[in-house]
């Protein structure tokens, strides 16, 4: 049997595609014969893909309008990425309610907003449709720093496995944990930071790319309300540099 992606001619919505892990998500589905359309708040120098919108995904009307013009332009839609989101650090307790709201709908409210809009349209579709959802590996350990990003990254993985549930079976729902990814926003010296990771580096916003084509495509067609952890091995135990300390003071 020979194993194809499927994707040639398919329409896939990435939100925030323009741009860091976005860009990659969306020049990984264009590789894999997809028409790619991307939106974002502000309008950028250039896009990829096959169209660009400008849209405010917390605004409900803003999303409707985007999904309508969609399927007017092109007839359907047959996968929806939620890529857009992040949140910069802030302490706890002195960022401001207003904050952590705004963080909040942004990364988990937003993308229960493009879903519901991008479900009524798949759900009256022949070959239904496949969501996908950015998530981040702050949903599965303490988020130091990005308190209400990582409870919202929580929450979105909840809604990941029960969009799954009530929307099957025309739509299957999956997530991407995305840990430290090589992007221009950066995290800091990408080698220190590459050192804390079992593979030894960061990701490519490329390789976060593929694995989302695959939870997008027939090859995956039994998988659905499922999270793929993309982060190389996850983070060294800091227990383990204590030990290694402790053995080389007694050598």
């Amino acid at each position: 049997m020979t194993l194809e992606l499927g994707l040639d001619g398919a329409v896939v919505l990435v939100t925030g595609g323009v741009r860091g892990v976005g860009l990659g998500i969306s020049h990984a589905f264009e590789q894999a014969g997809a028409r790619v359309v991307t939106c974002a708040r502000r309008t950028p120098e250039s896009s990829p893909g096959e169209a660009f919108f400008p849209c405010d995904i917390r605004d409900p009307d803003a999303v409707d309008a985007l999904v309508a013009e969609i399927v007017a332009r092109f007839g359907r839609l047959d996968v929806l990425v939620n890529n857009a989101g992040g949140a910069p650090f802030a302490d706890t307790s002195t960022a401001s309610p207003r904050f952590h709201e705004k963080v909040l709908g942004l990364n988990l409210l937003a993308p229960l907003i493009v879903s519901r809009a991008a479900n009524a349209v798949m759900q009256h579709q022949d070959r239904g449709g496949a969501i996908v959802n950015i998530s981040s590996v702050s949903a599965l350990r303490p988020s130091p720093g990005t308190a209400s990003y990582g409870a919202a990254k929580a929450g979105l993985d909840n809604l990941t496995s029960t969009l799954a549930v009530e929307w099957a079976p025309k739509v299957r729902v999956n997530a991407l944990d995305v840990g430290m990814v090589r992007t221009d926003d950066g995290y800091g010296d990408p080698a220190a930071l590459g050192a804390t990771v079992p593979l030894g580096r960061l990701a490519e916003p490329a390789e976060v790319g593929a694995c989302a084509v695959f939870l997008a495509s027939p090859l995956a067609s039994y998988v659905s309300g499922a999270r793929l952890v993309v982060h190389g091995g996850g983070e060294r135990p800091a227990f383990l540099g204590a030990m290694e300390d402790a053995m080389e003071e007694k050598e």
